[in-house]
């Protein structure tokens, strides 16, 4: 899969991954020729304004490289993953390859069901703690007025499971919070 990818869609984490890093070279490099540029001329006027442009280029950078490194190891799961999950998309809205951040942790769902029965989601991050990560998004949820009923599962085949038993939304209540569970769950994410 080639092309823009939004929060949400299979094949992000990659795509953002790689946008996140241009912009990185791109800062470094605009630095790199601030700081060159000072020796093109003898003003000293100039040599000063190019030395504050540099450190000023330094913050955006920065800001672009931290969550890069916090989320350099997450990639997006392998296309077999996105085959086996891809059959559940007419029982609800599958968001792919979140990277939800708590003050405590980051967590890494490949894949999050969103349903009227409940919001689904599997964790691949194992240094992260499944009943921290359940905690803080029933309580992002009740703060936004929805019902706490959020299930982190760290087993790919217990997800599938999980999947496997859900009615397609339609047949399980109409629940207009879907989308708005959704739309909470990719601003959390990076």
């Amino acid at each position: 899969m080639t092309g823009k990818r939004d929060k949400g869609q299979y094949g992000y984490r990659n795509y953002h991954r790689n946008v996140q890093l241009a912009k990185v070279i791109f800062g470094g490099v605009m630095i790199l020729v601030q700081l060159g540029a000072r020796n093109f001329t003898d003003n000293q006027a100039a040599k000063n304004i190019l030395t504050v442009m540099a450190v000023l280029s330094v913050l955006p950078t920065a800001n672009v490289a931290s969550p890069l490194l916090a989320s350099w190891s997450y990639k997006t799961p392998g296309k077999e993953f996105y085959e086996r999950v891809r059959p559940f998309e007419a029982r609800g809205l599958i968001l792919y390859d979140l990277i939800i951040t708590s003050g405590e942790q980051i967590m890494a769902m490949d894949a999050v069901m969103v349903h009227p029965m409940g919001v689904f989601a599997l964790l691949s991050s194992p240094k992260a703690d499944i009943k921290k990560g359940e905690k803080f998004l029933n309580d992002t949820f009740k703060a936004h007025g929805l019902p706490s009923h959020v299930k982190v599962i760290r087993e790919e085949d217990a997800f599938m499971k999980r999947l496997g038993s859900l009615k397609a939304a339609g047949e399980s209540g109409d629940d207009k919070s879907v989308d708005y569970e959704a739309s909470i769950l990719k601003n959390l994410s990076m």
